[in-house]
């Protein structure tokens, strides 16, 4: 079994991180626009120290508030993320984002490497592109 792990660990997976202004916000956004899940906040008051947002195809994204203190050692600008996300139904998932009042900065359009996507913008100014490629194969 070399090389092998155990079969009861996920696969390795990359979670994008950000930081927002009102992280309470955007995670409502976030949810009610997208489709995220709220899967864990970890808060005191107005502060979300974590929070960890699933996406219902696998991964997801995790966040926190801006204002953590001066020894911060994780500290990004709000606002200044971009994220592409694999999605199943471009259609519905904008009809939504419009319906939360995403702004929508590329309507759904069809690209030239087949995949149907669109982009938006989350209240932070966070850009968020969703499409159908799901990435080239592993050679």
């Amino acid at each position: 079994m070399s090389g092998m792990t155990d079969p009861n660990t996920p696969p390795p997976q990359v979670w994008p991180t950000l930081r927002a202004n009102d992280a309470h916000a955007l995670i409502r956004f976030l949810v009610d626009a997208f489709g995220f899940t709220e899967t864990a906040v970890y808060a005191t008051g107005d502060r979300v120290d974590h929070a960890q947002l699933n996406w219902p195809l696998g991964g997801g994204i995790m966040l926190g508030s801006a204002s953590r203190g001066p020894d911060d050692a994780w500290a990004l600008r709000p606002g200044s993320f971009g994220c592409y996300v694999v999605a199943d139904d471009i259609a519905a998932l904008h009809d939504r984002a419009v319906k939360a009042g995403a702004e929508i900065l590329k309507p759904p359009h069809h690209t030239d490497y087949g995949s149907h996507d669109f982009a938006a913008k989350d209240p932070e100014g966070n850009l968020w592109s969703f499409g159908t490629y799901r990435g080239a194969p592993t050679p």
